[in-house]
């Protein structure tokens, strides 16, 4: 991919990200909230299984 595709594909991506949070930002917030609920499950498995292997 060359530089300029790339700077395109990046500045739309971040286009779509801010029309998506200034018109719909309840839905945004949902999407960023369960985002970080899914990371937040994950980092907490990863824990209980170091956990499990040296209990």
């Amino acid at each position: 991919m060359s530089a300029n595709t790339k700077k395109i594909v990046i500045v739309a991506v971040v286009a779509l990200v801010l029309f998506f949070l200034i018109t719909r930002p309840n839905e945004s917030a949902a999407v960023v909230k369960d985002a970080l609920g899914w990371l937040r499950d994950g980092a907490e498995a990863i824990v209980t299984f170091v956990r499990s292997l040296f209990s």
